[in-house]
Order: structure tokens, then C-alpha cells, then sequence
């Protein structure tokens, strides 16, 4: 006999099997002996109150022994003969886009600009020592995308767009922990995706896909309003139907977008800082006890989300037991992210502090985006002014102000990678921090008046959400914790717009923008659904 329950327990009694196994004969009245196993299906923290308790959903085996959970395991087919689909893009929706087309019988070729994810990782490495960013291998080039070197968080809200077991199985089925299944905000960790992702790479190359690295689309070739294929730096040519899955960060792919005059719109997206806190000050906070998380609880997350002069100030991309990182593609800006490795073992905790801007806030940082528009570095994957334009809307405007705000960040520090940096309650009094506390971020922090450059349009809503903040977790506000600038990558500050039934580029067939770089997607699992999606409607071509 099998048997589910839902049960509220304390952390020291989910630790061990004998344990819960006692507690689940005492509370729903059965005979220890009959009980040959337990697995939990489901975990979650509950620590609203003081006293923390798990929430787990278990299956009971009464008198039975029971069989090893795998899974659907997706078998993938030989495609090496069938009518092939190009991928632009080897991050999650990419990667994602490929195993779904092969199940479909269909052929992908997957073209990414960066390298493999291990000769990508020496480059990381290598820029973090020298100060110097490779263009094409960093923190939003290469395989795996920005998701491979960013905590491998696989938590979403978005679970009416497709099925977020299934993608949570597949990672579990190329060598992710099978935690993931089970973890109410499961991640892999950083130290663990690159295996799983070249895992990924080599079943599609085993199935009779392609995949090229270090090749730039350059061209979509597009006849009548039908795009069919792709054209790249170093002159190869493939055809095809493309799934289009480049990420939010590869701006030369709007501009090509812009100039060979497909439509693109305006999106909002949110910038601000990385906020940086002690693990065990967070710990301390979230659990509501001054010794921490104790023996039985993981690192504390926080989420805080509240509204500031008709705006949404929150919390992004938290990473408990983490490192910041520089997450720049080019030399000359600061851009900065968050990671943790899988036992989220470090002594920091950090996560993006953003304010939503919306294309009508454009006008408030006219003067910023004016300031860069000769700048060599500013205007080098930007064009200074609008082409193909509707009702005289520049559609990369935004894009031009993420990009602002990142020069104005590198003009505050001495060179390099160095960031700028201010402790919390120092930014928040406009006061001059003389010292920092020590940081994850290794390039290196430079105290800077935040308050004093940082557009008055964020500077004061973070200052009033961090106040907010405060007010729901007394102590989070605090001179222990640091502001590092800047947190630009939230979201693509661009849409590619599509069409509701067929997924395709609103006007055009063979064309399907996919995940975060075409505004559809936020995180490693809404990408991967999305480039399901796209994959699906594809293959029916």
C-alpha cells in the first residue's frame, strides 16, 4: 500500500529518514514496522513565524518496498537525415529549442558566438586576473548563456506557459541532483551546470545536430517577408527556419534587427545595484534567531517587493551563499551579477535591488543618454540614431539608457573591472562610506558616492524601498551591508514582437524570437519553456 501525506514538521525531524519515519507513525497512526520507506516528493520553508517548520509532501510505502522514481526519461531520436532548424543561441531556450526539435524529428544547428562552456570558464577566469573582457566569452557570451554562471536558479512563476516539471526533469535527466525535483525554489548551482550543459551539447551532436561556436550571426536572410536562414562573421551560411534565442545582452542583434527593418518595440526593465549582505546576518533575519540557520536549515533567501512613486522597487535574482561577479561583454562598463555554488556555502548573501522603468520614463533620463551619445564605447553596438522608425519612436532607446547607466558606473572608479561601491545606510542618508566591508566581488570595490551620481529617478526609489524593506525585517537595513553598481541585465529592454498562434515575428514566416533576448522570457526555466515553444511551431514548417 501507498499512501501520500502533507505534513509540517520541525527541521530536525525532515534531517534524517528514522526520524520523519517516526513521526509520520505517531501522527497518522501506523505501525513502524510496515513502514519500509518514505520519500518526499515536495519541500518547502515555512519561516513566517519564529518557530521554522519544512512543509513536505511524502509518499508512504506500507508494506511494499519501493521502486526507484526516474522519471519520464526522453528518448532522443537519430535526426542526422531529417530537415533541419537553426538555432541562434546556446542558452537555456537555445539548448532547450534543440532537444525539443529533435524529438520532433527535426535537425538542429545551433550557432553561438561564445565558446564551450569549459573554454568559456578559463575566459572568465582570465578577465577577472587581467581586468580585460573577451567580447565574445564572459558572463553573457558562450555556451549555456547567462544562466550558466548565475546560481542555475530554476524557480518560475510562470507555470501556465508550459510545464515546468518536464523541464525540471530533463535537467534532472542530463545529471542534475534530484533535489530539483523536490525543492519548492530548486537551483543547480553554479559549480554544477557547466556538466550538465556540455551534456546537452553532446546528446544533440549525438542525435545528428550541429552545434558551431564561436560563430556570430551577422545576417538573417530573408526573401518577401520569409526568413530563411542566417548568414554569419565568418561567412558560413545556413538555412533554415531560425529560432532566434541570442539573450537580453546581445545588442548587435537588435541593431541588425533595427536595420534590416524588422519590428522591434520598447520594453520596460529594471536597473539598480547588487545589494550584499553577511550570510549569517540574512540567516539571522529570516529565521528570526540570533544563532542563524542552525544545523537542519540552508541558507536564508529573502524577496521583497514594494511600490515607490507608482514604480516597483524588489528584489532579483537573490543568491544565498553567493559571490558577485562582473558580468559585463566589453571593456569600458560595469555590469554586475550574482551566483552561488551549490551548497550556497559562502559567507555573503546578494541580490539585484532594481527599480522598474518603463518606456515612458525616457524623457527623465534624456540628459544621461545625451551625455554618451559620441562616446566611442557607448555608441560602438549602438547606432546614434533611429532607423525604420513608427510614429518617430526610437525602439532602442531603452537600450540606450541600460547602456548609459553602465558607462556612467565605469566613469566613477580608477579602471578595470573595480565597482563602485557605498554601504546601505550610508546610500540611503547620503553619506560618504570611508571603508567597506569586505565582499565576494573579487576584481575589487571602490568606495563612490552613489547617491550623489547614480539617475534621481532610481537613486530615491531605492532609497525609499530599502526604507520599506526595512520596515518588514527590522535590521535589514544596515552600514554591515554594501550597494556594488550596476545591475543593468535584468530583462531585455527590447521586444521582439510575435504573433499569438504561429510564435513567428509579427509579419514574417521561418522567423521565431525566443526567450529573454525577445522579451518573452525572465530565468533559466521560462526560457526553456519558451524555446519548447518556439521549437514546436518550427517543426510544423
Amino acid at each position: 500500500m501507498v499512501r501520500e501525506y502533507n505534513l509540517r514538521v520541525l527541521p530536525q525531524i525532515a534531517a534524517s529518514e528514522s526520524s520523519l519515519k517516526h513521526f509520520v507513525c505517531q501522527e497518522k497512526g501506523l505501525d513502524g514496522k510496515s513502514v519500509k520507506a518514505i520519500q518526499t516528493l515536495k519541500r518547502s520553508i515555512d519561516a513566517r513565524q519564529r518557530t521554522i517548520y519544512l512543509q513536505l509532501q511524502v509518499r508512504v510505502f506500507i508494506n511494499e518496498e519501493p521502486q526507484k522514481q526516474k522519471g519520464e526519461q526522453i528518448v532522443y531520436q537519430d535526426v542526422s537525415n531529417k530537415p533541419q532548424v537553426i538555432v541562434v543561441g546556446a542558452g537555456p531556450a537555445g539548448l532547450f529549442a534543440a532537444l525539443r526539435l529533435i524529438e520532433l524529428g527535426r535537425r538542429p544547428i545551433v550557432v553561438e558566438r561564445g565558446k564551450n562552456v569549459s573554454e568559456r570558464k578559463r575566459d572568465l577566469a582570465t578577465a577577472v586576473r587581467t581586468h580585460h573582457i573577451h567580447p565574445e566569452s564572459n558572463y553573457c557570451f558562450g555556451e549555456g548563456g547567462a544562466g550558466a554562471y548565475s546560481d542555475g536558479k530554476l524557480y518560475t512563476r510562470s507555470k501556465k506557459r508550459g510545464n515546468v516539471q518536464r523541464i525540471l526533469q530533463i535537467f534532472h535527466q542530463f545529471g542534475a541532483s534530484e533535489n530539483i525535483l523536490v525543492e519548492a525554489h530548486p537551483h543547480i548551482g553554479t559549480d554544477r551546470l557547466p556538466r550538465i550543459i556540455s551534456n546537452m551539447r553532446e546528446q544533440i551532436i549525438a542525435c545528428g545536430g550541429e552545434v558551431h561556436f564561436e560563430t556570430r550571426m551577422t545576417e538573417l536572410i530573408c526573401e518577401k517577408n520569409v526568413v530563411k536562414g542566417i548568414r554569419c562573421h565568418n561567412g558560413l551560411e545556413f538555412n533554415g527556419p531560425v529560432i532566434l534565442a541570442t539573450g537580453h545582452s546581445a545588442r548587435d542583434v537588435y541593431q541588425m534587427l533595427h536595420l534590416q527593418g524588422f519590428p522591434l518595440e520598447a520594453k520596460g526593465f529594471a536597473m539598480g545595484v547588487r545589494l550584499e549582505h553577511p550570510q549569517m546576518l540574512i540567516d539571522q533575519l529570516m529565521y528570526h534567531s540570533p544563532k542563524g540557520r542552525g544545523q537542519f536549515l540552508p541558507a536564508a533567501e529573502y524577496s521583497f517587493v514594494k511600490q515607490a512613486e507608482g514604480r516597483g522597487v524588489y528584489s532579483f535574482c537573490m543568491c544565498p551563499g553567493g559571490f558577485i561577479v562582473p558580468a559585463g561583454d566589453k571593456d569600458g562598463i560595469i555590469v554586475v551579477n550574482g551566483m552561488s555554488p551549490s551548497n550556497r556555502g559562502s559567507k555573503w548573501a546578494n541580490s539585484g535591488m532594481v527599480v522598474e522603468i518603463l518606456p515612458e520614463d525616457l524623457p527623465k533620463f534624456a540628459s544621461l543618454i545625451k551625455q554618451f551619445e559620441n562616446d566611442p564605447i557607448f555608441t560602438e553596438n549602438l547606432i546614434g540614431a533611429g532607423h525604420h522608425l513608427e510614429n518617430n519612436k526610437d525602439y532602442l532607446q531603452m537600450l540606450r539608457l541600460q547602456m548609459a547607466y553602465e558607462r556612467l558606473c565605469y566613469q566613477q572608479v580608477e579602471n578595470g573591472l573595480i565597482a563602485p561601491a557605498q554601504r546601505m545606510d550610508d546610500f540611503v542618508n547620503q553619506r560618504h562610506s570611508k571603508t567597506l566591508p569586505s565582499s565576494s566581488y573579487v576584481p575589487g570595490l571602490q568606495s563612490s558616492d552613489l547617491h550623489r551620481w547614480m539617475p534621481e529617478e532610481i537613486r530615491k526609489r531605492l532609497q525609499m524601498g530599502f526604507r520599506m524593506f526595512n520596515e518588514n525585517v527590522r535590521g535589514f537595513l544596515t552600514n554591515e551591508a554594501q550597494l556594488i553598481a550596476a545591475e543593468t541585465r535584468t530583462s531585455s529592454p527590447v521586444r521582439i514582437p510575435r504573433d499569438r498562434e504561429g510564435l513567428n515575428l509579427c509579419g514574417y514566416e521561418g522567423l521565431f524570437p525566443c526567450g529573454e533576448g525577445a522579451g518573452f522570457a525572465g530565468g533559466i526555466v521560462s526560457s526553456a519553456i519558451d524555446g519548447e515553444l518556439c521549437a514546436e511551431k518550427a517543426a510544423l514548417l
